[in-house]
């Protein structure tokens, strides 16, 4: 997964993005993934602990590292 800082977009150059026929138009992104709810999804069971912290609070798509790296039976 790759997120970008704000006002950053990621290529690998400059030179083979060819922005020429867009020329005029407003661009936008759609969002990032760290700006839109995503599904928190695990195929292993949760520890009791880390169940505990899933049924406690509301999860954010940057909490599934920690829980698929700490938090699997």
């Amino acid at each position: 997964m790759v997120i970008a800082e704000r006002n950053t977009t990621i290529g690998a150059s400059r030179a083979e993005h060819d922005l020429s026929t867009v020329d005029g138009h407003r661009l936008r992104s759609h969002g990032g993934v760290s700006e839109q709810p995503v599904p928190f999804v695990v195929s292993t069971k949760l520890t009791p602990d880390y169940a505990a912290i899933a049924g406690s609070r509301r999860l954010r798509n940057f909490d599934i590292f920690d829980f698929v790296l700490n938090g699997t039976a």
